[in-house]
């Protein structure tokens, strides 16, 4: 059945969006129209930088200074495009409300959870501090909070990235909305949670009526909750849809190449005999969390609890679990890059007892790569720069002109252009980023290379981009890798051997096609499952 103009919660027409810098006007949105209907999904899908959030920005007038607004985005009988301040806020938290992907820069660290979901509810429907206080624990109720009598009185820093999504969920719902915007609310958490959230999102959506616009990078989210789909790039429409129309008959060209994004392939393991060149046994770490009101002397916490793991040359173990499951903190313990006890080996050396002046020599050939390269990169500093500061230290003999050439080896390789040596990191995009802090451990020819959710903050074409590069530099440079992930569709695609970790302890580990053909473990199928049943 037609849905008729008075089931349309927000038209939207020719919405273009501009920011002035000092290289000039720059159009982030050109000219986009579509219309969101009540008690239905839209997803808007794109690549970083194709002009999805800034629709939504533009709407609630929430666009940086620099930025203008033209065309016409109605809600009801209210024009939002040019409203007032006065017109936004009658609006804004009540009628149209929004959660974004990462809660904790959206949330007061200084306010208790209870004063942040009860405020909107004081604002705008003048409820009294203890009515507001009594709906607000009803809404933690509601959106799965535990022991949510104790958790109204908790700080943001005191709640897991899930939990703190389910009380920007609950501030948003306060005052039921007929349209909540949620801006990759899922992005940054794991699997299970994941798909926790978007099943709280469902079960509120069917209870309140509302409509809900969903902004994604992720197509198996989209695939799982949306009705309708609207695919942008470079701040265009290039296709929209029903969710079957884009997921079965794509026209856009864009759209097919979105659709075949998702990591691909299989790894092949290296034969038994391959040299083992990265070894730890029964390694256990354990972080000193110190005293506080309620424990007057120092705790431990075990983050690693007695692990075991063999590294074959060219072989490539994909170690996953959730957050706080020390996955990253072997990684780094592997590379003796904190405390740790057991006994590791490198190659045919014991490097157990070595100090950080006994580890020197080895650290050329062990390399690891973060997850957000823009924050392990000198903003200070250029490509050239940064990619070029190891050979300082292991290979001081150079000098720089052979340094130079290095770095122009070492852009080739990762497939950036030589001439973006001169200049700085935050002139490029999140994979040419990526490829960057790559290069810079490639450049020292290791043995050995971790990374650590190398992937997790990068679209998905250049998530298989990047997936790809690694894989070659494999095969061309014969490595291992350590690859650390929550991300399970990219853990299948490039590793040989997978383990599975949960509270500091391995649960179970194998070869990458049994552990996914056929898991043994119950935790291992809840994180099989979560990741694709979407």
């Amino acid at each position: 059945m037609d849905k008729t103009n008075n089931d349309i919660v927000l038209s939207v027409k020719d919405l273009k969006v501009t920011f002035a810098t000092p290289d000039g006007e720059v159009q982030a949105v050109k000219g986009v129209s579509y219309d969101v209907k009540k008690g239905e999904t839209l997803a808007i899908v794109g690549e970083s930088g194709s002009g999805k959030s800034q629709t939504m920005m533009a709407i609630m007038g929430l666009l940086a200074a620099n930025g203008r607004v033209s065309g016409s985005a109605r809600y009801g009988e209210t024009e939002m495009v040019g409203a007032s301040l006065k017109t936004l806020n009658s609006v804004r938290g009540e009628k149209i409300t929004m959660i974004f992907q990462e809660p904790m820069t959206s949330l007061d660290p200084l306010y208790t959870v209870g004063k942040q979901i009860a405020e909107p509810l004081i604002h705008h429907r003048g409820m009294k501090k203890t009515e507001a206080r009594a709906r607000a624990l009803d809404l933690l109720k509601l959106v799965g909070i535990p022991e949510p009598e104790r958790r109204i009185n908790s700080y943001p820093h005191e709640l897991s990235g899930g939990q703190r999504q389910r009380v920007m969920i609950a501030m948003a719902l306060a005052n039921e909305p007929d349209l909540l915007i949620a801006d990759e609310p899922t992005t940054a958490l794991d699997v299970t949670i994941q798909a926790q959230i978007l099943d709280l999102l469902a079960d509120l959506q069917k209870r309140f009526g509302m409509a809900i616009v969903l902004i994604t990078h992720d197509l198996g989210v989209v695939k799982h909750v949306a009705d309708r789909v609207i695919v942008m790039r470079r701040g265009e429409v290039v296709e929209q849809g029903s969710r079957d129309e884009i997921f079965e008959r794509p026209q856009a060209d864009y759209t097919k190449m979105l659709l075949a994004a998702e990591p691909s392939g299989a790894k092949q393991a290296p034969p038994p005999t391959a040299p083992v060149v990265l070894e730890g046994k029964n390694v256990v770490v354990d972080f000193d969390i110190g005293s506080g009101l309620f424990f007057k002397s120092s705790r431990t916490f075990r983050a690693v609890d007695h692990v075991n793991l063999t590294l074959r040359q060219g072989q490539t173990i994909g170690i996953v679990g959730e957050s706080g499951s020390g996955k990253s903190t072997l990684g780094r313990a592997l590379l003796k890059l904190l405390h740790a006890q057991g006994r590791f080996s490198f190659e045919t050396t014991d490097i157990s007892g070595l100090d950080r002046a006994g580890m020197r020599p080895y650290r050329k050939r062990m390399q690891l790569v973060f997850q957000d390269p823009y924050g392990s990169l000198s903003p200070r500093q250029t490509v050239g720069e940064i990619i070029t500061e190891g050979l300082y230290v292991h290979e001081p003999q150079l000098s720089k002109a052979e340094r130079d050439q290095r770095a122009i080896e070492a852009l080739k390789e990762v497939g950036l252009d030589p001439a973006a040596r001169n200049r700085y990191p935050h002139e490029f995009s999140g994979g040419q980023r990526q490829r960057i802090a790559i290069a810079r451990s490639m450049i020292l020819k290791p043995k050995v290379v971790i990374l650590d959710e190398p992937t997790s903050a990068l679209d998905r074409s250049v998530q298989r981009q990047v997936i790809e590069l690694l894989r070659d530099l494999q095969q061309k440079h014969d490595l291992s890798y350590v690859f650390i992930s929550h991300d399970l569709s990219v853990i299948k695609a490039i590793s040989d051997h997978v383990i599975v970790m949960k509270n500091g302890k391995i649960v179970e580990e194998g070869p990458t096609q049994d552990i996914f053909d056929s898991p043994a473990e119950d935790y291992t199928k809840t994180l099989i499952a979560a990741a694709f049943t979407h």
